[in-house]
């Protein structure tokens, strides 16, 4: 009983941090929202899916980068805190598994595509 009660602190804060960092994206995006309404629509023209692919790839290179900073950055002995590196390595390995995940859907839908009679 001792065990639950130790660890359900721990992961009520851990909670309450997610919350408020979820809160603040969510703030950091409508204010990009309001400001992207503010300025003028010259190009209503939707991004490529090349670009897209570019910008997601780009995404998960800088999370799986600064993950291994964080990482050396523990290592080496400098003050941060645990959480934050277990943190970014697991954001950073959610992501690079996603990726894979839509790299084989491509390469599935790929072949079945080249796969059908012309």
């Amino acid at each position: 009983m001792s065990i639950g009660g130790v660890g359900a602190p721990m992961g009520v804060d851990r909670v309450m941090a997610l919350r408020a960092q979820i809160l603040e994206r969510n703030e950091a995006l409508q204010r990009a929202n309001a400001s992207a309404g503010a300025a003028p629509a010259t190009e209503a023209k939707p991004p490529s899916f090349a670009a897209t692919m570019d910008d997601a790839l780009k995404s998960v290179n800088q999370g799986q980068q600064q993950a291994g900073e964080l990482s050396a950055a523990y290592e080496r002995g400098e003050t941060i805190d645990i959480a934050k590196v277990m943190l970014a390595r697991q954001q950073a390995s959610v992501g690079f598994e996603a990726t894979l995940q839509v790299r084989n859907k491509l390469l599935s839908a790929y072949k079945d595509i080249m796969s059908m009679p012309v």
